[in-house]
């Protein structure tokens, strides 16, 4: 039992209840005087200044996660570390921390020598692949996630420095060492890690819609320094050029933007993290059919539509219907960092393409039964069947002198045209009696000397022409001159400008590099009968020659020209450059296609505008692909079939209105050729770029080095150009035909916007150019206005 002090106790008792049975206390005292303040406490942590970080960010691009390699662990005995810096922009474009990161996955490859004989001499491992975790690793605050098919799995603990905010720290609190740390890898390998950001929005809380992904860091562990990859024969900058480039990166961190698969990963090097010797095999499969490594795959998704008759279950559905837009023998269209893909010899690479071919009996392959991939280069190594020169690479550039043409003069004489012209073949002036129909690669096709006029905004008027099957004893050349005439009628060139190019299409040998004469020429092109390796257009500088009121001499001329022609050293990279009436160039053309010689090959030897314009241009109407089709569905073997687009024509040839068409889908015939329409009317299928993307073809600046436009300030378009004819006589506003022949479901409420702001339509009846009025298409759509194109079609828009 606990005592207690009773006297005390009495005491607070009659203080707790303020006896005052005693009578008056008195009256208060004075009041005393103030006390010594006490001494001030300690001032607390001052708050994050306002704007010193962000939470959200406006785009992709804007969300920059640094990575150094001196901060990750990955390879070896030592417990897994990561270490990374995460900014945003802030106020007036101010790079500030990011805070609030709370899920990020890491991906981490390693790179290293092929110790077997069988594949690529270096190789990548994915560590988490090879630790059997999956192909990355996800980071928490929580130290665990959920996968992508609702498992809970263990997750490295994310943790944000609070001192230092947009800093982030990542470790492994689970069993053993995190999955994507190798424990028998190499530290003197390199080693590649990019890590993806989840849950990342903007400001108004809508999730930011590219994925978040950091750029690839390619580094030694053994020293921490950074690393340049062996493998990367196939930059990302490579595929941009079809497959258009992500706004807002540097041009040091070149981004992919459009790639269906798996949402895009962005880059070629962050592919290659899954797509590697972990997941390779499945062409042995026929209901796979393809090889799931990078580099096998890549090959046989881009060859798909020229080996579909080979291809079988999802490749064949897959890819069965990809066409390479440049020529498929060009390894160098995507192999533009050294030389590994004619080096490097071994099975899995070719297979990816000659897909018939079985190693393992010799089918297909001279009955060849290789041992390993080590004898390959006993026959591939060098030589004719190198793949350099079993592919013929870079072939066009050799027959840069096979056939040259210069346009030595024009003149007009008693009603007739007589065009002379120089012709060397072979790098040697053409021998006395050399008929150059006979080194043709098709009769009576591709055979033209093209040869029209100018109108007054240097636009091309056909008509005036000269071929081989009707003139035949024309191109036989005499004292190294071809001598063309034309009947004129009377005063038909008075006052005129001329332009005089060629469209002949001649047979190259690729083994000699030189034109041939073909000796298939009756059964048909060379190409196809195995005549000709290749059909070569000849080299040709466009002329233009002004007459005189009174037409006799041709003056040599470059003014007023819609199209600038290439010189001969350009023969297989013309370009427009410096050229602001045309916006788009052959250069844009020619980073995807390689060139534009096998565009429309075998029927027109061609390589530039100046020669396409001859028949593409605004005063040739008519069309003979006038109806558009779209994909109905799907035939009994998978393959699509197609209908009509009711109340959608297009009557007219012009270059700027057939190039949009064949490129959205709606040039396309009822076998879906090339770029088709969905069966949604609206998606295009094998297009490879953005869309909206207008500078995959457009130039991106003009002369002065301003943003190129497409209006010019009196709202005309920088062409000139004011209209073009169309079937029936009738003449059509061009700022309209431009729009629809992209836009498909331009319907009759389309119609009736482009008619209420000036547009001229065809069935209204205008039956002369000078007839159709000045659209107003540039008061809402020309660059910098409310509608502009660089605003609609602009990747944000989007």
């Amino acid at each position: 039992m606990k005592n207690y002090n009773r006297t005390l106790l009495a005491a607070a008792f009659i203080a707790a209840l303020g006896v005052t049975g005693c009578g008056s206390d008195g009256s208060d005292g004075a009041a005393g005087e103030p006390g010594t303040p006490g001494t001030p406490g300690t001032p607390g942590t001052p708050g994050t200044p306002a704007g010193s970080v962000v939470t959200t960010v406006d785009n992709a691009y804007d969300f920059n996660l640094t990575l150094a390699p001196t901060d990750i662990v990955v390879v070896g005995a030592d417990p897994f570390s990561l270490k990374f810096t995460v900014t945003g922009k802030g106020t007036r474009g101010a790079d500030v921390p990011y805070t609030g990161l709370d899920k990020v996955a890491l991906y981490v490859t390693s790179q290293s020598a092929n110790t077997t004989d069988t594949g690529a001499p270096m190789l990548w491992t994915n560590h988490a692949l090879a630790n059997n975790f999956g192909s990355s690793m996800y980071c928490t605050l929580t130290g665990t996630a959920e996968a992508r098919g609702g498992a809970v799995v263990d997750a490295c603990t994310l943790v944000e420095d609070e001192a230092n905010p947009g800093t982030y720290t990542g470790s492994w609190a689970h069993d053993g060492n995190a999955p994507v740390v190798l424990a028998s890898g190499d530290a003197n390998d390199l080693v590649r890690v990019f890590i993806r950001a989840y849950d990342v929005t903007m400001a108004d809380g809508t999730a930011v819609s590219d994925k978040i992904l950091s750029t690839p860091v390619d580094f030694i562990p053994a020293t921490g320094e950074l690393a340049v990859s062996a493998k990367d024969a196939v930059s990302s900058a490579a595929c941009i050029r079809c497959h258009s480039p992500m706004e807002g990166y540097a041009d040091t961190d070149m981004r992919i933007a459009n790639i269906g698969a798996h949402h895009n990963y962005q880059k070629a090097e962050n592919c290659v993290a899954c797509h590697n010797p972990a997941y390779a095999g499945g062409q042995d499969d026929p209901d796979v059919g393809f090889n799931v490594n990078f580099n096998a795959m890549i090959h046989t998704i881009h060859a798909g539509h020229h080996i579909a008759d080979k291809l079988t279950g999802e490749a064949k559905e897959m890819f069965g219907g990809v066409g390479f837009p440049a020529e498929l023998n060009e390894c160098t269209v995507c192999h533009d960092n050294g030389t590994q893909w004619n080096d490097n010899i071994y099975a899995e690479a070719c297979l990816s393409c000659h897909v018939d071919v079985d190693l393992t009996t010799g089918v297909n392959h001279r009955g060849i039964v290789p041992a390993s991939d080590a004898v390959c280069s006993g026959c591939h190594g060098a030589g004719s069947l190198s793949p350099i020169e079993a592919h013929s690479v870079d072939r066009r550039v050799a027959f840069e002198n096979g056939l040259v043409l210069e346009v030595a003069s024009a003149e007009v004489a008693s009603d007739v045209l007589t065009v002379i012209i120089d012709v060397k073949l072979n790098g040697a002036v053409a021998a006395n009696g050399t008929d150059l129909t006979q080194y043709l690669n098709k009769a009576k096709s591709g055979d033209d000397i093209l040869i029209g006029t100018l109108d007054g905004n240097g636009d091309y008027v056909r008509g005036l022409s000269i071929n081989t099957a009707s003139n035949p004893e024309m191109f036989v050349v005499q004292s190294g001159k071809l001598t063309l005439t034309k009947a004129l009628t009377p005063n038909q060139l008075d006052g005129k400008t001329l332009s005089v190019s060629s469209e002949m299409n001649m047979c190259g040998n690729t083994t000699t590099e030189t034109v041939v004469l073909n000796t298939m020429l009756a059964t048909g092109a060379g190409t196809d009968t195995g005549a000709c390796d290749v059909a070569v257009p000849a080299n040709i500088v466009t002329k233009y020659f002004m007459f005189d009121a009174v037409a006799a001499k041709g003056a040599l001329t470059e003014d007023n020209l819609r199209f600038v022609s290439p010189e001969l050293t350009a023969y297989t990279s013309p370009t427009q450059a410096g050229n602001d009436r045309t916006t788009a160039d052959e250069a844009k053309c020619n980073a995807c296609h390689g060139n534009l010689s096998h565009v429309k090959s075998p029927n027109h030897g061609v390589t530039n505008f100046t020669q396409c314009a001859d028949c593409h241009n605004n005063s040739y109407a008519g069309s003979y692909h006038a109806d558009v089709y779209k994909q109905a569905g799907v035939d009994a073997d998978g393959e699509p079939t197609f209908e009509v687009v009711k109340g959608l024509t297009y009557n007219n040839r012009d270059l700027v209105t057939v190039a949009h068409r064949f490129h959205s889908g709606l040039f396309a015939g009822s076998t879906g050729a090339g770029i088709y329409l969905g069966t949604d009317g609206e998606t295009w299928v094998n297009y490879p770029a953005t869309k909206t993307n207008c500078q995959a073809c457009h130039k991106d600046a003009n002369a002065a080095g301003d943003a190129m436009p497409f209006f010019s300030g009196t709202g005309t378009l920088t062409s000139g150009r004011t209209s073009i004819a169309v079937s029936g006589g009738e003449f059509i506003s061009p700022v309209a035909e431009a729009c629809r022949s992209c836009h498909a479901h331009s319907g009759a409420a389309a119609l009736a916007h482009f008619k209420s702001n000036g547009a001229t339509v065809a069935g209204d009846n205008v039956m002369s150019a000078a007839g159709v009025p000045i659209e107003s298409c540039a008061t809402c759509h020309a660059e910098g206005k409310t509608y502009g194109l660089d605003k609609v079609h602009s990747g944000a828009a989007h």
